[in-house]
């Protein structure tokens, strides 16, 4: 699979999670297994730079999902 179907599967995986909007680096895994871990982590870190994914992080744990969804979007831009 080409770079750019692996990342538009990832998207169109991720929207249609109803309820949930934050994953670990491990449910990518296995959204691609055809995919070795690396690469995939090196694909999602690439997708975050395009700002298409984000990180979010509660203090000890580190979870990714789409760029301005999820309940913490709104809280975001509160200072």
């Amino acid at each position: 699979m080409d770079e750019e179907a692996t990342k538009t599967l990832i998207v169109e995986t991720l929207k249609k999670k109803k309820g949930k909007s934050k994953f670990y680096l491990k449910d990518f895994y296995k959204m691609v297994p055809d995919e070795k871990p690396r690469a995939v982590k090196n694909l999602v870190n690439q997708m975050v730079q395009e700002e298409t994914l984000e990180y979010w992080s509660s203090g000890s744990t580190t979870l990714i999902g789409l760029k301005g969804v999820g309940k913490q979007a709104a809280a975001d831009g509160e200072d």
